[in-house]
């Protein structure tokens, strides 16, 4: 069944393309979420402005993207995460993580543009690409390091916390 596209959908068209697609999927996905439509004379010539109205936003949109891009090329983060001795992760950094890390830098992206193909599960220097638009990207250093806790050094935990001791003791009076 050809379809005519109103908006653009990754791995089938841009606005005002003509695409064929199964019957199923436009009749229970494309024309009901408002997708697309068909491909009439009306809907070709109407569709033309959209397109146009379109490009005109991408183009504004596209300075937005390359300053933010600018923004972020060669940007460090580190990733406090737990791990065993083997470098392991307990859990795993996805990209929330890491766009939680990049906006206490002062640098916001969304989650869904930092290009990953699985999971990090390793302590770790990484070099991810963030993508802004289709031919705007830039590469973020992402490093995951093991989280020190206060259990691992017992030493620093006494001298932290002066107010737990007995009055008048000090750390070499307790030895």
């Amino acid at each position: 069944m050809k379809v005519l596209l109103l908006k653009n959908i990754s791995k089938l068209g841009k606005i005002g393309d003509v695409v064929e697609v199964k019957t199923g999927h436009a009749r229970n996905y494309l024309l009901p979420q408002g997708l697309a439509t068909e491909p009439t004379e009306a809907n070709l010539k109407a569709i033309e402005a959209e397109k146009q109205r379109h490009l005109e936003e991408l183009a504004s949109q596209r300075e937005q993207f390359e300053a933010r891009a600018a923004a972020v090329k060669g940007k460090e983060v580190t990733i406090a995460a737990r791990a065993n001795t083997e470098g392991l992760l307990y859990g795993s950094v996805g990209p929330a993580q890491i766009a939680a890390a990049l906006a206490e830098e002062g640098i916001f992206v969304e989650a869904e543009n930092i290009l990953m193909d699985a999971p990090l599960h390793r302590l770790d220097r990484y070099e991810l690409q963030v993508q802004f638009a289709e031919d705007i990207t830039a590469t973020v250093v992402v490093w995951i390091v093991p989280v020190h806790d206060a259990e691992d050094q017992p030493s620093q935990q006494l001298e932290q916390a002066p107010e737990a001791r007995p009055e008048g003791e000090t750390p070499a009076e307790k030895e």
